[in-house]
């Protein structure tokens, strides 16, 4: 099935650190992540308000309940995340953390996020 002409149903936005999921046409966001106060951790941000923490592979800790988000848009900004802050944690160029992005969102079946666009700085 391909998208109707207008707006896609699913893409993912970039700009900067932050990013938007685009799920039936609706959009939510902007995720993001911040570096702790201490820079032992990495905080990640849904509109403004922390829902989890990266402290190594060990100890991660998200919970998105609160903004009654779509299961597929917890489930697409959960990857984009952990490709986002592996990429950062592992030095990846661009090219290979879109193709880490793509190779990942593809292997959890959702190949139709794989869409992306790209804007330059923030919003």
């Amino acid at each position: 099935m391909t998208d109707a002409p207008g707006p896609p149903s699913h893409k993912l936005r970039l700009s900067g650190t932050r990013f938007w999921v685009t799920h039936r046409r609706r959009e939510y966001g902007p995720f993001d992540y911040e570096w702790s106060k201490d820079f032992c951790g990495i905080e990640l941000v849904y509109r403004g308000h922390k829902f989890g923490e990266y402290v190594s592979a060990e100890e991660i800790f998200a919970d998105l309940r609160e903004f009654a988000l779509p299961l597929t848009v917890v489930e697409v900004s959960s990857i984009v995340l952990g490709c986002v802050i592996y990429g950062v944690l592992n030095g990846l160029t661009e090219v290979e953390r879109a193709r880490l992005l793509v190779e990942r969102l593809t292997e959890a079946g959702h190949e139709k996020f794989t869409r992306i666009e790209t804007e330059a700085g923030g919003e």
